[in-house]
């Protein structure tokens, strides 16, 4: 077996001597570097693995944020919905009674133009019966003038008595 080492050019001591500063090496790589470096990488990938669940748990907490802000703003709609149909019923409210106010006022100002209305008409008949009565004196002075044998007193009372009654 020697014959086939020694014709690939491999000497055994130095073999052995390589081998052997191989695997000291690979002790002294294995307790400091190897080591170390799969401890940090053990760490990165810890604080890889919590980052992730911290980002679902954060997802998952953004998700139920989500769904209750929609819940608030369905709330708030509703809310604003119920405001705006109280607002349109308490206008409509103050519309009717404004309205009737008006109508009440209406009518008492058609009553009291009423009133008016009489009154007038009355002070006008109190001035016209009291100048028909002076335009009947002075008539009847005027007729007295002419012909007092004429005139009837009778048909002067008469007519003077339906002028009071409207009869005329």
């Amino acid at each position: 077996m020697e014959g086939i080492i020694g014709q690939l050019g491999i000497d055994w001591k130095l073999f052995l001597s390589q081998a052997f500063n191989f695997f000291i090496l690979l002790i002294i790589l294995r307790a400091f570097v190897y080591k170390p470096l799969l401890a940090v990488i053990e760490k990165r990938n810890e604080r890889i693995k919590k980052g992730l669940e911290k980002a679902k748990e954060a997802d998952i907490r953004l998700k139920e944020v989500d769904i209750i802000a929609k819940g608030k703003l369905k709330q708030a709609d509703q809310e604003s919905i119920n405001i705006i149909k109280n607002t349109e019923q308490k206008a409509k409210q103050m519309e009717h009674s404004l309205q009737q106010k008006a109508e009440e006022h209406q009518k008492e100002l058609m009553a009291q133009a009423a009133l008016n209305y009489e009154k007038q008409m009355e002070e006008s008949k109190k001035m016209v019966m009291a100048k028909a009565s002076e335009m009947v004196k002075r008539i009847i002075a005027k007729t007295v003038e002419l012909k007092p044998d004429a005139i009837d007193d009778a048909l002067i009372n008469k007519a003077v008595s339906q002028m009071e009654n409207n009869e005329i």
